[in-house]
């Protein structure tokens, strides 16, 4: 079977989980607000310090809001197509994941296709601050609009890194079955930490933002070129290439990790 032919059903799957989630309109349209309202009150105090202080570290609120936005806008884009991914503690621990293990798809496409998240209201705050910061930045003479192009290639290539480290930490479970603390390190609290610039952490934290756990590369590194013309433009497709290289090793690790799985009947 082919690769058209794997996506075309992933798109078949996706349809009907939208389709379902939509039977409870109040239920999405309260979400989406409440979703909103939270990320724009958490700008809105970042904002509220850095207009007092001019800058943090050279960094400007238009930078800053920047960063805030690319990274919130590349965890919709994986929160949305692998929602799931980042809740297999669940399907672990209830044997859901064995419901999976026999359809006749591969396993890792069916989780992906369990519960499309979507997430107009989480979209709609990251694009208006991002409209807002490079408005703000091309009104300056900061950047031109050749910018827009390289942030939704960047914004496409750190969804990709976020569903990389994302699935890692998930595979981790088929050896100790409960992951949310350590979810919490790798996701949630890395995530939050880079929508800041980097300068802002001590060596040894950096080094953990890079290396150990590369969410760094997917708002402020690219950052340095496209905001500040530092290092060149193979920067942005150096982190396309890294992307790759992440989504790979997690997907091997991934398939390793299937072979571990014991049920819970087991």
């Amino acid at each position: 079977m082919t690769i058209k032919y794997w996506l075309d059903l992933y798109a078949v799957l996706i349809r009907s989980s939208i389709r379902s989630r939509m039977q409870y309109k109040f239920n999405f349209i309260l979400g989406t607000v409440l979703a909103a309202t939270i990320q724009i009150a958490e700008f809105l105090m970042i904002s509220i310090v850095l207009n007092k202080f001019g800058a943090v570290k050279g960094w400007s609120l238009y930078e800053v809001g920047y960063l805030f936005a690319v990274m919130t806008l590349a965890k919709t884009l994986y929160r949305t197509f692998a929602s799931d991914v980042h809740h297999l503690e669940r399907y672990l621990t209830t044997g859901e994941l064995d419901q999976l293990l026999t359809r006749p798809v591969p396993i890792l496409l069916a989780l992906m296709s369990q519960n499309i998240r979507l997430m107009p209201g989480e979209l709609l705050q990251g694009g208006a601050i991002l409209y807002w910061s490079m408005h703000g930045m091309i009104s300056s003479g900061q950047i031109t609009w050749l910018a827009l192009p390289y942030t939704l290639f960047v914004i496409v290539t750190g969804g990709v890194i976020l569903f990389s480290i994302g699935l890692a930490t998930a595979t981790v479970g088929f050896w100790i079955t409960r992951i949310n603390e350590l979810q919490t390190l790798t996701e949630d609290a890395a995530q939050t930490a880079v929508r800041y610039p980097l300068v802002l952490y001590p060596a040894w934290l950096r080094s953990l933002l890079l290396i150990v756990i590369p969410v760094g590369f997917v708002g402020y590194v690219p950052s340095l070129f496209i905001l500040r013309g530092e290092y060149g433009s193979w920067l942005v497709y150096g982190i396309a290439l890294l992307a790759v290289i992440c989504l790979v090793i997690s997907l091997r690790f991934w398939k390793f990790g299937l072979t571990r799985y014991q049920s819970t009947g087991s």
